[in-house]
């Protein structure tokens, strides 16, 4: 049992270390500030601490016994984006805001260190895996690159990040894929250029482009099953300076979501089909760069109803998620290396609904008990006493 009055003094702290990490954002890879305050605050609580782990990320350990060890996750980057929530404790920094919640999965891992360093309650080695740079610049693989597993070895390793979708204090995972992976591609087109009055005497980059984009929308329709899903959209197209010039040159961008590698196979097999005979009906050449940069997230099904489980020791509603969600997550590099679970925590109320990745998102402080309770039980659940 979890005595929640202990973990009830600890909140005020944590709300107010919260809103300093939101007021000072950093992103990927430049979390020094963020870094240290982690690393002061596990070293006084006694934990044995290694920085510097693919970049700026910190490792806390805390041993007590012998046992298995576990891994506890939260992501410490912030959003390249302009703030617009108007809190009090808004970025202080113009551009970067912890549009995602990072500043309260970082806390909340803190909270739930300082219980179990102060209340034990296990047997066995809790290793807190504070990562740099998850928001599109792989910081999780960086640390498994760094030897993260090596030198600090998980049995299981689980995170816990905040989702407005579900009601605040609701807590949601699922066996299997719970995140799809992330591909981005960039398709260069190249004509020649001229004027626009002539037309027959260049090959034309934005008629090959326009071509592109709805051959490209046919993808996921037509090539792929319908009982798999996935998405293809295109987000950008760039090419031309003047209404009487052709441009040599035209860009398409855009980012493809699946959870299954045979279908992200079929997809990018299919795109550049498409790109050869685009370049041969129209005359162009056409580059393609297409960067598989995050796997799906695929939780371990023992591991997600350990953390079900866990859930439900703390929280009154408590499910199993009916579905994955599209978008992406780079906890998916270490399910990859460990077996594990990503876990969704509820925090809509109607003074928090904004979207992840919103200007005026913030995190919920109301739900910061909750996420430590979470991990508390998991820890003690995974690290039971025999």
């Amino acid at each position: 049992m979890i005595d929640q009055t202990t973990i009830d003094t600890l909140v005020p702290d944590l709300v107010a270390l919260r809103r300093d990490i939101h007021a000072h954002p950093e992103l990927a890879y430049r979390e020094h500030r963020t870094a240290r305050i982690v690393a002061e605050a596990l070293r006084a609580m006694g934990l044995d601490v290694t920085t510097g782990i693919g970049g700026t990320g910190v490792v806390g350990t805390l041993r007590l016994g012998s046992g298995p060890s576990l891994g506890l996750r939260a992501d410490m980057d912030a959003l390249p984006i302009q703030e617009e929530s108007g809190v009090a404790h808004a970025s202080t920094h113009d551009g970067v805001f912890h549009g995602c919640g990072h500043d309260g999965h970082t806390v909340m891992l803190l909270g739930a260190a300082r219980h179990l360093a102060t209340h034990g309650g296990f047997a066995g080695t809790i290793h807190f895996i504070f990562q740099p740079a998850e928001e599109g610049h792989g910081g999780a693989d960086a640390m498994i690159r760094d030897g993260l597993f090596e030198r600090f070895p998980c049995d299981r390793v689980f995170a816990l990040h905040n989702w407005p979708d579900l009601p605040a204090g609701a807590i949601r995972t699922r066996a299997g894929p719970i995140m799809a992976s992330a591909d981005k591609f960039q398709i260069v087109i190249h004509g020649r250029g001229g004027h626009a009055a002539l037309p027959h005497q260049t090959p034309d980059a934005l008629l090959a482009a326009a071509d592109l984009v709805q051959q490209l929308n046919t993808i996921v329709s037509r090539r792929v099953p319908a009982t798999e899903s996935a998405v293809l959209s295109v987000t950008k197209v760039a090419g031309g300076q003047s209404h009487n010039v052709l441009p040599a040159t035209c860009e398409i961008i855009g980012t493809v979501r699946t959870f299954a590698p045979a279908i992200q196979d079929r997809i990018e097999q299919s795109l550049r089909g498409i790109c050869e005979g685009v370049a041969r009906s129209t005359e162009t050449r056409i580059d393609v760069l297409y960067d598989r940069y995050y796997p799906a997230t695929i939780n371990d099904p023992v591991a997600a109803r350990a953390a079900l489980d866990a859930a439900r020791l703390v929280c009154s509603d408590v499910a199993e998620a009916p579905s994955p969600a599209f978008t992406s997550e780079d906890f998916s590099f270490m399910l990859r290396a460990r077996p594990g679970a990503y876990v969704w925590l509820g925090q809509n109320t109607s003074e928090h609904d904004a979207p992840l990745h919103h200007p005026s998102y913030d995190f919920n402080d109301d739900v910061m008990k909750m996420g430590i309770s979470f991990f508390v039980a998991l820890a003690r659940l995974e690290l039971a006493p025999s």
